[in-house]
């Protein structure tokens, strides 16, 4: 009777996925202004959530005043990039792995949304995509990350990528690093029906970069930022990136 009633839970979760993204793909079409967008695409994420009976626990430092930071978090799950779209301010623009150009409805709503599309594998055209979001940053607008690049079913946290700690230290922007927990269990890697529970999210303390350190005080920020989302992540380090990890495999 269990398996019965999760299934059932995971089809209507879905559904509402489903319905969700139509809706709100057909008002992104239609609505003009990046902010309304954005504020659109942020009340249907929390509507999903709530429609779903997974709350969000926000724990820590406030959400309010950091419109002008760099939010990096651990990505373990689909769930992800919807939940900081519900949790943050609509100023922010997501930093995004390349290959969602392969997925034309994806990738059309995120460029709606005023989405920065970055390269992972290729190191001149990665260099390119990050002086643009430097220039994103410079003018003051919030970055959020998954400075992992990708996730998969195994837990742990995977060694970072740059991109977003060299726009921070280069724009002189706060590293917020954020945790999230509860993802992996409701709808991991390897599983394609979601299942009912409940989401925290942990908000750090920000780091402040010296921006005349470079690189230097990039290792340094990356590290610190990796450190405090493992404080509060329960899963264990893992020497490794995600990404080319995947793509090794795959």
């Amino acid at each position: 009777m269990r398996r019965v009633l999760m299934i059932g839970y995971g089809l209507y979760a879905w559904l509402l996925l489903v319905l969700t993204v139509l809706v709100t793909t057909a008002l992104l079409l239609i609505v003009p202004g990046l902010r309304r967008r954005r504020h659109i695409a942020r009340t249907a994420a929390r509507l999903l959530f709530r429609l779903t009976g997974i709350p969000i626990t926000l724990q820590g430092e406030s959400l309010t005043d950091i419109d002008s930071s760099v939010v990096v978090s651990n990505h373990c799950s689909y769930l992800d990039g919807i939940i900081l779209t519900a949790i943050l301010p609509p100023e922010f623009s997501f930093m995004v792995k390349r290959e969602m150009n392969a997925f034309p409805v994806a990738n059309w709503m995120l460029r709606r949304l005023g989405t920065e599309f970055v390269e992972r594998f290729d190191s001149r055209r990665g260099a390119r995509d990050a002086r643009r979001v430097i220039r994103v940053a410079a003018r003051g607008q919030g970055i959020a990350a998954f400075p992992e690049g990708t996730f998969r079913s195994e837990p742990g946290l995977g060694e970072f990528y740059s991109g977003a700690f060299s726009a921070a230290v280069r724009s002189g922007m706060t590293v917020v690093p954020l945790t999230i927990r509860g993802s992996r269990e409701i709808l991991p890697a390897d599983r394609l029906l979601p299942r009912p529970g409940k989401l925290g999210i942990i908000v750090h303390p920000g780091i402040e970069p010296d921006v005349d350190a470079r690189r230097g005080e990039m290792l340094r920020i990356k590290a610190l930022a990796r450190e405090s989302i493992l404080s509060a992540l329960d899963e264990p380090a893992l020497d490794f990136r995600l990404a080319r990890q995947t793509a090794a495999n795959d």
